[in-house]
């Protein structure tokens, strides 16, 4: 037998072993566990992964090359560079803003505007790099960057903003992009948990100088961890690259040598002339490849998209008809203007005249084995971390504190039935009827 007959032997009993390792587990009311979200996977995504291995090619190869080709197709873009995770893919985006290639590059001390209410990752970059935040607040039912205050929010050194599409739900993209350029500011779209949202007919990810995607098992698609940087400039994909690999200059792939055909012929720096391509630095950089077995579960993950994304807009409008009931003391979520989001979670706001506190009504669902989550770091401004950090504020954060105090966010991933939200809805219902 031969050894790809072999393999082929191998993926027919990956098959069967699917099967039998992961039957459908029948739902019990108040037994079964309701998550937030989930792996959603099936015996293809087993058989790319086991395929993957039997290559043993262990650093980014084959799959990790047809996956960029692929999700840049989808998505209608120039390129899409895969990453370990999507936290990463955020300090590459912004990373590559401060290359002294670039003539608008970065430069400790100026400023990028984000939001105080969002996940720590699309901060940090930020500061790791050392520039200055600037927060503003947000929406309450979007909950996405508050584009009222944009223009009081730049200064002199103001130079970028990076901010991100809450819970998939798309923030203004025509007023932020109509600013950005107007101001002259770079424009990066934290697309982590929008995959397949669209602005005006547009996916998200697509509008901004760079954009990030996370494929963590919580995301619209899952490598386990990974994730992925979008550009439409060749510039930029360049510098995303070089901070990837260790800050090269060289672009060659693993395992490839001399793509430039000059590998011995440069001379940058005060190296000597023809110092090997190879090793020369022009940036300082990190290594944050993802393993090609990663790569090879995306791909099989990628054509499931489409049927993921249309089953978590299911969930959320399923969820919207079941609590409409109760919106006398919720702030129900509710889309951009001209958007239609690939949801993410289903974002709840305890209105402050509610006659509960949040916590009552989470430990309530909690205790019916319904996951809930707090809508990440609320204001970060109050979290340890961040206590002292230089930034600056416009605005007062009120919504962002809000957030903090009263708001949670409950599933929508295509893993949940329709069993499942049905009995969401009904613990809801069994809540008010004690109030």
């Amino acid at each position: 037998m031969s050894a790809d007959q072999k393999r082929e032997r191998i993926r027919r009993h990956v098959a069967a072993y699917y099967k039998e390792a992961f039957r459908p587990v029948k739902f019990v009311a108040g037994e079964t566990p309701v998550p937030v979200s989930g792996r959603v996977f099936d015996a293809d995504d087993l058989e790319h992964l086991v395929d993957s291995s039997l290559d043993f090619w262990l650093t980014s190869g084959r799959f990790a090359d047809r996956f960029e080709r692929e999700l840049a197709k989808f998505l209608d873009i120039r390129d899409a560079i895969l990453c370990n995770s999507g936290s990463s893919a955020n300090l590459l985006a912004l990373s590559a803003l401060t290359s002294p290639k670039l003539d608008r590059r970065l430069v400790p001390g100026d400023e990028v505007i984000t939001v105080a209410a969002g996940f720590p990752t699309t901060v940090n970059p930020i500061l790791q790099n050392g520039l200055i935040p600037v927060f503003l607040d947000v929406d309450i039912g979007t909950y996405n960057i508050d584009v009222r205050l944009l223009d009081d929010s730049i200064g002199p050194r103001t130079k970028a903003i990076m901010v991100a599409h809450t819970l998939g739900n798309p923030f203004d993209l025509g007023t932020v992009t109509e600013l950005a350029k107007r101001r002259g500011l770079w424009l990066i779209e934290d697309n982590s948990d929008a995959l397949g949202s669209t602005y005006r007919g547009k996916y998200t990810g697509t509008f901004g100088d760079l954009a990030s995607v996370s494929f963590y098992p919580a995301h619209h698609i899952t490598m386990g961890e990974g994730g992925c940087v979008l550009t439409a400039q060749p510039r930029l994909k360049v510098l995303v690259e070089s901070f990837r690999d260790w800050g090269r200059d060289c672009w060659c792939a693993p395992g490839r040598a001399d793509t430039c055909g000059k590998r011995f012929d440069w001379q940058l720096g005060d190296l000597p002339w023809g110092y090997d391509h190879k090793y020369i630095y022009s940036h300082i950089g990190y290594n944050l490849k993802l393993t090609d077995m990663q790569a090879a579960v995306g791909v099989s993950q990628l054509k499931k998209l489409p049927a993921f994304i249309a089953a978590r807009r299911r969930n959320w409008k399923a969820l919207l008809d079941g609590l409409h009931s109760w919106s006398e003391h919720l702030i129900l979520p509710r889309a951009t203007p001209d958007s239609d989001p690939s949801w993410f979670g289903f974002a709840i706001t305890v209105r402050e005249t509610a006659p509960f506190r949040r916590d009552s009504l989470i430990r309530h669902l909690d205790q019916r084995k319904i996951g809930t989550r707090l809508l990440f770091g609320g204001n970060l401004l109050r979290q340890p971390a961040y206590r002292d950090i230089p930034y600056r504020i416009v605005g007062d954060l009120r919504n962002s504190d809000l957030i903090m105090n009263n708001t949670f966010w409950i599933g929508v991933y295509p893993g949940l039935t329709g069993e499942m939200l049905s009995y969401v809805v009904e613990c809801f219902a069994d809540f008010f009827g004690r109030i």
